[in-house]
């Protein structure tokens, strides 16, 4: 299902004259006509610049008046024709006075006055700048394949002592359903076994697995880690919670208001108005003329004037110098491993004053490594090392990784689901595992143990409590200096997570963060980011895991880790750090309010030229030639402008 992306894509005509107004057309257009999206364009500059060229040497046969217009007009034909017919369309539809209107009349108006290469000029140079426009935006989002991973193509039932293998639609309310270890739950269920463990990370962001107890319910998406285990379905799996997140990226994702493009708005306005005074330029003074028999009226001359007056006001600076602020501002961001999804995303980051973290993958870097040992020799750690050799969790791998397995003759292994492993290792009993372990052996320890911050093992031998190893999940290099540049930009910043309450305070504290809130499903998040938007806030969203999809939605701005990320996160995001580095959040908002700032002045500076000359162009006082200057020399200063996005923004 592909997120309705109505706010993440500008109405506006593509280079090969279609209006995209959804992400469907837009993705079929591009997908069936991008190599249409470059030659249309390219080809009216060619012949413009050859006529120009050939105008320029006197070339003889070029002199013919009608040779010219043929020229021209040919020029005109592969990008004009579009626009018209856009121009059009949209009367039709009862949106008549538009950019495509003024652009349409202002062209067709130059040929009216023989001047040709600025008729040509206005849809080639409008066309060129919607074209770099697309090929800076991404393609509209395709399907969440993530979503269809995390649904098994198969679920078995178990009736007396046949096991019947049936699609998880098969599957009803009541049925038992067994799991083996590394299968992905296929159907929300109660686990009516013993406790287990299950990796829940693609739900609700977990680093570690989650221990379930008889009769709790179990998510489908998430994995049996260490043993076969048997649930009872509660729900159908249409309203699994796979489904009901997919759901909530749906209903995030409508209630994004669409973002139109300044232009557009602009030309409402703009166009009526500039249409209305021309045709009073020609129509005033000879009404004035019926009033005053002396004054002498020449229709011809006004209409010239009113014609060099549309000319001038055609926004062309506007329509090319926009999109291609923001193509440098989306070009800037990509070196530095930023692909913004829309320009209009680079406007929404912004306005952000609240950017919100998820904590797993995107400030942590999702791994383990033992950052204490307690009580425990070095022998003794090689020894736990041992005992867990063979196991595949990632708690182990870290303590492994950490020290190098002694030599020992570990018998009767036992892993006991949920709770950790018991073996007998020269003659001792060892067991290693959570307190809950300790609990159920009838070990007596510290009560601080749990009242660790960190993922905790602990460890008895022959029935005496030996001393616990502290693992964490380690913050990213530059996550802290991701907060300060937040800070010193005076967005406030809160940190969301699946794991416990307490360990979200202390990586918070450890960076800074202003607020953190954990034990968190992915409603909670959801209802987190609609608080906060509803306290007024700009929010801006930034996790990695299928879990975020909703808050990403939900979110003013969803911001994802592309490297590491999960596929369906970076399909419902609006930017992608394609680098992982949180630092790049900052340099992401940084580059947005560069580029606003850039538009500012590139509109302020066009309507201010264009204001000029067009008084002057009534007046008499400017001809052809500095219609042209008003029109393609201001558009050319502002695209220079714009290009200093692509060499200054830090």
């Amino acid at each position: 299902m592909a997120k309705n992306h109505k706010h993440g894509h500008e109405e506006h005509c593509c280079s090969h004259g279609c209006s995209c107004n959804d992400s469907l057309t837009h993705e079929h257009h591009h997908g069936e006509e991008e190599s249409m999206s470059w030659w249309k364009p390219a080809l009216s500059l060619v012949l413009l610049l050859t006529g120009i060229a050939m105008s320029a040497m006197d070339v003889a046969w070029f002199n013919n008046g009608w040779v010219r217009l043929l020229w021209y007009a040919a020029a005109w034909l592969p990008t004009g024709c579009g626009v018209l017919r856009e121009a059009v369309e949209s009367a039709r539809g009862g949106d008549i006075f538009n950019e495509f209107l003024l652009m349409s009349v202002a062209s067709i108006g130059a040929f009216a006055i023989g001047e040709y290469p600025e008729a040509v000029a206005v849809m080639t140079l409008y066309c060129i700048g919607e074209a770099l426009q697309d090929r800076a935006v991404s393609r509209a989002r395709s399907n969440i394949q993530s979503l269809i991973a995390l649904r098994p193509d198969h679920a078995v039932i178990v009736r007396g002592d046949e096991r019947i293998t049936v699609i998880p639609a098969e599957v009803n309310v009541g049925d038992l359903v067994e799991v083996k270890p590394g299968e992905r739950v296929p159907i929300d269920g109660t686990l009516t076994e013993n406790a287990a463990a299950f990796d829940t990370a693609a739900l609700t962001g977990e680093s570690e697995p989650r221990v379930i107890e008889q009769g709790d319910e179990v998510l489908a998406g998430m994995i049996a880690t260490e043993t076969t285990v048997r649930l009872k379905a509660v729900r159908r799996v249409g309203e699994s919670a796979v489904s009901r997140i997919l759901a909530m990226v749906e209903e995030a994702s409508e209630r994004k208001a669409p973002t139109e493009l300044f232009i557009h708005r602009f030309a409402k306005i703009y166009t009526p108005i500039v249409v209305g005074l021309a045709v009073l330029v020609v129509a005033l003074p000879g009404l004035y003329s019926l009033v005053n028999p002396s004054y002498a009226y020449s229709f011809g001359t006004w209409l010239h004037r009113a014609l060099i007056f549309l000319v001038i006001s055609c926004p062309c600076a506007l329509v090319i110098s926009i999109p291609l602020s923001y193509f440098a501002g989306i070009g800037a961001a990509s070196r530095r491993g930023i692909l913004f999804k829309g320009s209009n995303y680079i406007d929404a980051i912004a306005r952000v004053d609240t950017v919100v973290f998820d904590k797993t993958g995107t400030l942590t870097t999702g791994q383990f490594i033992v950052s204490s040992v307690n009580s425990l020799t070095d022998e003794q750690v090689a020894i736990v090392a041992a005992i867990e050799r063979d196991s595949p969790h990632p708690i182990a791998r870290a303590i492994i990784d950490s020290h190098e397995p002694a030599p020992a003759d570990v018998q009767d292994l036992k892993s006991i689901a949920g709770y950790g492993l018991s073996a007998t290792v020269s003659g001792q009993k060892w067991l290693v595992g959570t307190t809950r372990l300790l609990e159920h052996e009838q070990v007596d320890f510290p009560n601080e143990l749990k009242e660790i911050t960190g993922t905790m093992v602990a460890v008895a031998i022959d029935g005496q409590f030996a001393g616990h190893i502290v693992l964490s999940d380690m913050p990213k290099e530059d996550a802290a200096h991701a907060i300060d540049d937040l800070n010193r930009q005076g967005i406030d910043t809160v940190m969301l997570s699946g794991d416990r309450q307490a360990l979200a305070n202390q990586v918070a504290r450890q960076l800074g963060i202003g607020e953190a809130y954990g034990d968190l499903l992915p409603q909670g998040k959801v209802e987190h980011i609609e608080q906060i938007k509803a306290d007024g806030k700009q929010v801006a969203f930034v996790g990695d895991g299928i879990n975020d999809a909703p808050v990403l939605a939900a979110s003013d701005v969803g911001i994802a880790m592309g490297t590491l990320g999960a596929d369906m996160a970076i399909e419902t995001a609006d930017v992608v750090i394609q680098t992982d580095q949180p630092s790049r959040v900052a340099q992401a908002v940084a580059i947005g309010k560069r580029t606003r700032s850039i538009v500012r002045q590139n509109i302020a500076f066009a309507i201010g030229v264009k204001l000029l000359f067009m008084i002057l162009g009534v007046l008499g006082l400017t001809n052809m030639w500095q219609a042209v200057f008003a029109d393609v020399g201001v558009a050319l200063i502002c695209v220079l402008n714009a290009l200093r996005l692509m060499w200054r923004t830090k």
